[in-house]
């Protein structure tokens, strides 16, 4: 079996410490500094839960931070790597409190498998995994469906938009069309095919369908994408807060898709939810029901009722997952 490691990103937005850190930097006006981006949902314990649970295979786990870490983290746990953005982000782009200079940078995790699957810290296994829901022949398992990116005022808009520029300098739509009718027209993808057919016409690429899941990547990818454009990727690693003017490492993710380089993905494997925004009984729904192998529950705004969201939210992960992991101290021993 092919190895895998997991690479999750966390940070404690409550710290004072980082907080300070932060205030250090003055944000310019096209900067996206929403307090939302940062809060802490205190439920990053089921995240290594449902690890565990879901997907006892993974060979180790590389868990990214500024610095802090969860009081109750067994840091001893031998599958458990903590990496801080100093072993593997260049030290004068440092401190960064952008999420894109670190995924950008993540194939330089010292020990890091060839083949990873990136986890945002929102995104959660709720259900058992395989290393083939990720992985075959070498190939990411994904959804290769076509997209329209719109301009807008929103800052991930414009991000997108530099990906796929990117993205057409190198690839050609026609190519993928010719060489690759069976990853475009899966019957697996159900009713995302519809994409696909609308833009099919088009020459050029107008975007990729974007899925908030955790994704599969390999080392040498990115290194071919940084080897193509360092220039581009060293000057978003430079960007201490999230700007129009970045790239993402769904870059990395657009480089295999363009190639046509997949293994089709079926529609039900997982599902994004905006825990801010959608009913809060459909969230806490969706979380207990195990229906998907993984979910994110993305805060995407701020609410008045945040506090009480979060609490549900805790109440639905702890019906899912109650047992404590081997990653978390034994109880009382914080």
């Amino acid at each position: 079996m092919q190895e895998i490691d997991f690479v999750v990103l966390w940070v404690d937005g409550n710290d004072p410490a980082w907080q300070a850190d932060k205030a250090r930097f003055s944000a310019t006006k096209d900067t996206d500094v929403r307090p939302n981006r940062y809060r802490d949902w205190d439920n990053l314990q089921y995240w290594f839960r449902g690890v565990e649970k879901f997907a006892p295979w993974v060979r180790k786990i590389h868990f990214v931070t500024w610095g802090h870490l969860p009081s109750w983290l067994d840091v001893s746990n031998p599958k458990l790597h903590v990496v801080n953005h100093r072993d593997f982000i260049p030290n004068e782009c440092l401190p960064t409190f952008n999420t894109n200079p670190i995924e950008l940078n993540i194939h330089r995790i010292p020990g890091l498998s060839e083949g990873f699957v990136y986890f945002n810290d929102d995104m959660f296994l709720t259900a058992p995994v395989s290393p083939e829901d990720f992985v075959q022949d070498g190939k990411p398992v994904e959804r290769l469906l076509f997209d329209a990116i719109a301009p807008g005022n929103e800052t991930l808009n414009a991000i997108l938009y530099n990906n796929m520029k990117c993205i057409n300098h190198y690839f050609s739509k026609e190519d993928l069309k010719k060489n690759h009718r069976k990853e475009l027209f899966s019957l697996r993808y159900g009713k995302g095919l519809i994409f696909n057919l609308l833009l099919y016409p088009w020459k050029r690429h107008t975007g990729f369908h974007s899925e908030h899941l955790p994704l599969y990547f390999t080392k040498s990818t990115y290194e071919e994408v940084w080897e193509r454009e360092e220039g581009l990727l060293y000057e978003t690693t430079t960007h201490k807060f999230r700007s129009e003017s970045d790239v993402s490492a769904w870059l990395m993710r657009y480089w295999s898709l363009a190639q046509g380089n997949i293994v089709p993905a079926s529609a039900g494997r997982g599902r994004y939810i905006s825990a801010t925004e959608a009913p809060i009984e459909t969230v806490t729904g969706m979380i207990q029901s195990g229906k998907y192998k993984m979910i994110c529950c993305n805060d995407t705004c701020d609410c008045p009722d945040f506090e009480e969201r979060k609490q549900k939210v805790l109440q639905a992960f702890d019906y899912l997952l109650p047992e404590r992991s081997s990653y978390e101290l034994p109880e009382g021993g914080q």
